[in-house]
Order: C-alpha cells, then sequence, then structure tokens
C-alpha cells in the first residue's frame, strides 16, 4: 500500500509524498532513540533503554519502507545528515551541550549537501 498511489476521495496521494514521508517518521523515531539513549545512562535505568529500544525498531521498520522507493545511499545521506544537525540541535537545548563555529559550519555543510542531492540529483527518485 505504501508503494503505490492511495486513494483519498477523488485525489490521489503522491507516492513520494508516502516514501519521504516514511523516511521523516524514521528520522524521527531514531532522533527519539538516540536522546533515550543518553537518557538511559549505559542501559543502567530500564525505561529510557526500552523505549531507546522500540524507537530504533520503528525507525529501522519505516527506513525499510522509504528503501522500496529512495535508493540506500541517498536514504542514508538523508537519515544520517538530518540525523546528526537535529541530535545537535536536542543537545544544545535539553542537555546544555555547546557547538562551536566548526561545528555550526559543519552542519550547514552537511545541510547544503543533502538539499542539494535532492535538488539536483538524478540518483534521487521524485
Amino acid at each position: 500500500m505504501l508503494g503505490v498511489q492511495v486513494s483519498r476521495g477523488d485525489r490521489r496521494m503522491n507516492p513520494a509524498l508516502i516514501t519521504y514521508g516514511a523516511l521523516g517518521i524514521a528520522i524521527m523515531f531514531e532522533i527519539i532513540g538516540t536522546t533515550l539513549l543518553q537518557q538511559s545512562q549505559q542501559f543502567t535505568r530500564w525505561l529510557p533503554t526500552l523505549g531507546m529500544a522500540l524507537c530504533y525498531g520503528a525507525a529501522f521498520y519505516f527506513l525499510s519502507i522509504a528503501l522500496k522507493t529512495i535508493p540506500v545511499g541517498v536514504a542514508y545521506a538523508i537519515w544520517s545528515g538530518m540525523g546528526i544537525v537535529l541530535i545537535a540541535l536536542i543537545g544544545l537545548m535539553l542537555f546544555g551541550q555547546k557547538l562551536d563555529l566548526p561545528a555550526i559550519i559543519g552542519m550547514a555543510m552537511i545541510i547544503g549537501g543533502v538539499v542539494v542531492m535532492n535538488l539536483f540529483s538524478k540518483t534521487v527518485s521524485h
């Protein structure tokens, strides 16, 4: 169902929207899982550890849906790039971890790379 157009009344959902939506959900679960990994205190707290495991499982499930359409290299570049930037922002906001200028420049370059790849690469399925 996720690899085909889904009817919604007289409109059809775009398969790319479903695919990239699945990738976005995978990234969100991965970010939550990584945040819970920090909170698990090296697996000594059972609730964050359980949440982390469930989130990582869900992240890989939704990534597998995205991989039906998106090439693995492209999906992983988007996954890792967005994950790096979003986890760094969560570290800044929730854990008080500071970002120096080279870190900020590096993350801007990662975002730029993901944007360039998605806008101009013929490898990316649109």
